[in-house]
Order: C-alpha cells, then structure tokens, then sequence
C-alpha cells in the first residue's frame, strides 16, 4: 500500500516545477500558497480518497475568489494531481475531468494618450525623478512587466541598436526595441545620475533605491502610486496598467497582434487577444459620443 501523501510530496513537486518546467519564481510561489491551503484544509485525511466534491468544497470555502481565481486553483491541484499520478503515488487524477468555471472577459484598465502624457511629464528635479522618467519612459516604450524592469541590468541595455533584452516568464529571453525617448532619458540616468545613488556596494542592476540597492517591485509600486497623486491622476493605477497601455496604444496604431504577442513575450496568442476586446470597447464607447443616433430620447 502507498504511504499517505506528505508534505514533501508537495516539496518535491515544486522542485519539479522549479527546476524541469523552469516556472518563474512568481509563479512558483503562488503555487506553494495554494497547495499550502490544500494541505492545511485536507490535513489528517488520505487525499487519494477525495472527490470532486471535496475538491470543489474546498475551493467554494474560499468565498471571495473570482472566476480566475478558481481557475488557478483548479489548475495548480490538477498539475500536482498529474505529478502524483506520474510518480505513482495516486492510481488516477480525479481532476481530468473537472469541469472548470466559466471566465468571462475582463476588460484590462490602461491609460489614454492623455493621461500618459500628464504621468511621464512631471517636474524633474532630483536625482530620484531622472531615475523614475528613466524607468517610466522604458516601460511605456517596451511594455515590460514591473519584475523584467527592476531586475535589468546593464548587459540587458543595448544602446547602439535601441533594444532591451529580457528574461520573461520561464526563463523565456526577448528582444524589445525602445523608442528615443525612452533611449535619451534611460542615457541620461545611467551617465549622470545612477552614479550619485551608488554606496558602498555595487549591484549591476539598473534602477537603485536611495540606499544604493536594486529597487523593488513594491519601491516601484509607491513611487507610481506618489507620481498620480503629484500629477492628478484620479486612477488606481498599477505597474501593469503601463503594460497594458503600451499593448493597447500599439494595436490601436496598427500593430499586428502577433509582433504584440511577442514584444509582451506572452506564450499563447490567446493572452494577447484581450487587447482586440480593449480596441472594441473603445470604438464602441467612441461610437456612443460620436454618432447622432446613438443617443437615447
């Protein structure tokens, strides 16, 4: 008979995750959480034993989870069910034919041309602003997750050809050209004022915080969340959103959805789509204001 699945059951399976599918560090954490609350909420019972019944009462016991949500719980138990089975240490995945929840389309929030003008046009006047309209600039220009853009380092920069060289998600390296402006402030930064935020250490990555240390993704988030309060920018805006921009201005000036998918370094056309549904909401909001029919009696 097969011991009980144990916790380095689950240990083993992350290394598997980690090391042969090479899933980002990110991704491998929210897999750790999840099967976490997995283990915490069948704890003391034989999860060779559980239906999906069981499985969907744990998922349902977790009231405020949206569609999407679900569907990464869904996804990540199936994964560790299928390690399970490979290892033969469960007879069968009861997940395979899980029915999984119904996503609808969730329109991704981004900034006009407006408000992108107003959020890269603040006042420089220290050493900090050159370094923020460096990081800015970049990321409007390439798209770049927050994760890509705080962990650049200088070999990543290619300034003679005007291109970025990225480590994405699975260890998947991209080229992403950037324009000249982006080129002229991220020159600026690294001739003139880099240099005056290096201490004692030195990091060969690109941004540095006011200590001297490669800035964080959360140092990143408060500095964005300060520049819309500075600049009057009214919406919750994340790092993202700046990606989410980037991909839709492109599309909306012509850019082929496949040259998109691969600036964004997305693995599946499909991810990259939900742009076109941003684009129609667009025509359609612009056709509501626009056309002399449309409006109601």
């Amino acid at each position: 008979m097969k011991e009980d699945i144990s916790n380095q059951d689950i240990l083993d399976f992350l290394d598997m995750i980690s090391f042969e599918k090479k899933l980002s560090t990110n991704t491998i954490k929210s897999y750790k959480n999840d099967l976490k609350s997995f283990d915490e909420y069948f704890r003391g019972k034989d999860i060779r034993k559980l239906s999906l019944n069981d499985i969907e009462d744990f998922i349902s016991s977790y009231k405020k989870l949206n569609a999407t949500s679900k569907a990464h719980y869904i996804t990540v138990i199936n994964s560790f069910y299928d390690f399970l089975l490979d290892r033969e240490r469960i007879d069968n995945n009861i997940m395979a034919s899980y029915v999984h929840p119904k996503q609808g389309i969730k329109i991704p929030q981004f900034l006009s041309y407006d408000e992108v003008d107003k959020l890269l046009n603040f006042p420089l006047n220290t050493v900090y602003d050159y370094r923020t309209k460096a990081m800015l600039e970049l990321m409007y220009a390439t798209g770049l997750r927050v994760s890509e853009l705080v962990s650049l380092k200088f070999v990543n920069i290619d300034f003679q050809n005007d291109y970025v060289r990225v480590e994405g998600k699975g260890s998947k390296e991209r080229i992403v050209p950037f324009n000249d402006i982006s080129k002229k402030y991220l020159q600026l930064y690294v001739d003139e004022y880099r240099p005056k935020l290096v201490k004692d250490s030195t990091y060969s990555e690109l941004f540095l915080n006011n200590h001297g240390k490669p800035i964080t993704r959360q140092g990143f988030f408060k500095i964005l969340k300060k520049l819309c309060h500075i600049t009057g920018i009214s919406k919750e805006i994340s790092p993202h959103v700046l990606r989410h921009s980037f991909a839709t201005h492109l599309l909306n000036n012509g850019a082929d959805l496949r040259v998109i998918q691969e600036l964004l370094g997305h693995s599946d056309i499909s991810t990259t789509q939900i742009y076109t549904h941003v684009s129609q909401e667009e025509e359609k909001n612009e056709y509501n204001m626009s056309h002399p029919r449309s409006k109601k009696e």
